[in-house]
């Protein structure tokens, strides 16, 4: 498959039709996006790493394109049977966003051999408790929940994850926030069906199994993000054998999407270390 022809499609697994896009050559990198978007959320990584990588995004389950249904799930098995669907075996270099990068951390522990390296951008281990302060607005989502307001909820999570701590609306990019936005409210249409039930994808939570996770592993911070992800920043360093942290400044949660030349840069020296 040459860089740019990218070929996209629906994979039946486990009752659900699951929407993947596969491009490029090389090396496996499989990218996950985080639980207030889909598969979009990558679209300048995706068209810059194919150059290089043989690259697999999708959306998850009650994300994006794929819709969800009833019955009990876990983003885990969706995703080893979406791997084998397509044909993409490891090692992986795998990418994972908030959510995405959670399901990432636990497919490295339960399947060591199948991963390469680990990219956790804006994201924390599994199972991680700490104590620290909670953005105002949860309150107010709570609200909004009750009250059915799907468009107020879609609104206060880009003021958490988008525009983040310090900032306003009028400070962030408004293409990518209007996009970010869009993809949010799709989930949250996909929610407010109340389809399925989703199950833990880790028997033991990945927060107490840091020490057993042997492949090097990149951290990337948005300084704009909540108080929680940059203390799971922290606590990943500090606990992972092998890790290092980088800060993007002027970012928050979706910090790939604010200054996706930068992460690019950073993702790209990453591999390079790794790959010598």
């Amino acid at each position: 498959m040459s860089p740019s022809e990218t070929k996209s499609g629906f994979a039946n697994i486990h009752a659900a039709q699951i929407y993947y896009e596969i491009a490029g050559s090389g090396a496996p990198f499989f990218m996950i996006h985080a639980g207030v978007a889909d598969n979009r959320q990558w679209n300048n990584e995706f068209e810059y790493f194919s150059q290089h990588y043989h690259v697999l995004r999708y959306d998850q389950r009650g994300f994006g394109q794929s819709e969800p249904v009833t019955g009990d799930f876990r983003h885990l098995d969706d995703l080893l049977a979406l791997l084998e669907h397509v044909g993409l075996r490891g090692p992986l270099i795998l990418m994972g966003c908030s959510m995405g990068g959670g399901l990432a951390m636990d497919f490295a522990l339960a399947y060591p051999a199948r991963v390469k390296a680990l990219i956790m951008a804006g994201s924390g281990p599994s199972g991680l408790d700490l104590d620290v302060p909670k953005p105002a607005k949860f309150a107010e989502i709570v609200a909004a929940d009750e009250a059915h307001d799907w468009d107020r909820i879609a609104e206060l999570e880009m003021e958490i994850w988008f525009d983040g701590e310090g900032r306003s609306p009028d400070q962030v990019d408004p293409v990518m926030r209007k996009l970010a936005y869009d993809m949010n409210r799709i989930a949250l249409t996909h929610e407010a069906r109340e389809l399925g039930k989703r199950l833990p994808d880790a028997e033991v939570p990945a927060a107490g199994r840091l020490g057993e996770l042997q492949a090097p592993v990149l951290i990337v911070v948005g300084v704009h993000d909540t108080p929680y992800i940059r203390a799971a920043a922290d606590y990943m360093l500090e606990h992972l054998p092998s890790a290092q942290k980088v800060v993007i400044q002027d970012a928050a949660h979706l910090s790939n999407m604010e200054h996706p030349e930068e992460f690019r840069r950073i993702v790209e020296t990453f591999l390079k270390e790794i790959e010598l």
